[in-house]
């Protein structure tokens, strides 16, 4: 069995990641992911989002974890941290990408588990992100996010039909109050 890593991509790695990036983004939009883009969706256009996460990646407001098989990127989770600040104890978890061709592995519950250890060593104690998908649904609440609701026709569908979205958190701490020191 190929072995699976995740690692922190720095933003001095983007450029050579980007052809795989956009590959992921790309099949997974093509596949139904309802991820911020409607079809028609070409790989260029999935290559000119991942350029634009450069700023955050290189402040540290954005994170951008990768997950290979082997020698192959499969998948991808962002942190973003950036936050007013009485929001500096939480972060999203944003564009959690599992190539269709490597899903049913545990990718995508191994890169949750891998930005949640981020988060906390960033001292964030709560997590939010939201869905479009049934199976992201059942991913997050899998390791512990919960329910908070549903909001009809939030988004649109790369099909362009209106989607509702699924909005989820996780405290860290374990606590319902969180830790909100400094």
């Amino acid at each position: 069995m190929t072995s699976l890593t995740i690692r922190e991509i720095p933003a001095a790695e983007l450029d050579a990641l980007t052809p795989a990036l956009s590959g992921i983004l790309h099949a997974c939009v093509l596949g139904g992911a309802s991820v911020g883009f409607i079809l028609p969706f070409t790989e260029g256009e999935a290559a000119a989002f991942w350029q634009g996460l450069r700023p955050g990646l290189e402040t540290g407001g954005r994170r951008l974890l990768g997950a290979w098989l082997g020698e192959r990127l499969v998948g991808t989770v962002q942190l973003l941290l950036a936050g007013p600040p009485n929001g500096r104890h939480r972060a999203e978890v944003a564009k959690m990408l599992v190539h269709p061709d490597a899903r049913q592995r545990g990718i995508g519950r191994a890169l949750m588990t891998a930005v949640e250890a981020l988060a906390r060593t960033e001292g964030r104690t709560l997590l939010l992100l939201d869905t479009g998908s049934d199976e992201g649904r059942a991913l997050y609440r899998s390791v512990g996010f919960q329910t908070v609701g549903d909001i009809p026709g939030y988004a649109i569908h790369v099909d362009g039909s209106a989607l509702a979205t699924t909005i989820l958190y996780k405290h860290l701490t374990g606590s319902t109050t969180g830790n909100y020191g400094s």
